[in-house]
């Protein structure tokens, strides 16, 4: 008798099931909302496809220091190295460069502000804005909302 179980190892036991809900690096992930309301938080939902904000000094991971990769919370795509974190004092998680072809970004006009608004490659999901105000080597400040991320320890 072939059971449920077999046919998980069939076809590849955990890490086919982990790859069914995630696309991989270099394609799209396209959810519909019911989909991904199922998979975030509705802070996470918010956020990342509403292009919401948390508020400042909120995020656990405002003073994450270990040593790893913060990834993108509604994909898992990898974003920013925990070598280009610094302390920005702005209350949000914050980078001076992005892993390379990890986000997409476009000029955002809301709230009679001129920004340039970041958004994850794979999943489009809103992560938060850049800044021309950041530390060298590249003068610029990815400022994230931590609730967009997930750390993954090295």
């Amino acid at each position: 008798m072939f059971t449920r179980r077999d046919t998980f190892r069939l076809f590849g036991g955990a890490a086919w099931f982990a790859g069914a809900a995630r696309a991989s690096a270099d394609e799209k992930l396209v959810r519909g909302d019911a989909e991904w309301r199922k998979v975030l938080t509705p802070e996470q939902f918010e956020i990342l496809r509403r292009d919401g904000t948390e508020r400042p000094f909120a995020s656990a991971l405002l003073h994450e220091k270990r040593k790893g990769v913060f990834a993108c919370a509604g994909c898992g795509l990898d974003l920013f190295s925990s070598e280009t974190k610094y302390d920005s004092g702005t209350g949000w998680p914050s980078f001076w460069a992005p892993l390379p072809h990890a986000v997409s970004e476009r000029e955002d006009r809301s709230f009679g502000l001129v920004r340039t608004a970041v958004s994850c490659r794979r999943c489009g999901g809103h992560l938060g804005h850049v800044f021309n105000d950041g530390p060298q080597p590249t003068g610029l400040r990815y400022c994230m909302n931590g609730l967009a991320l997930e750390f993954k320890a090295a």
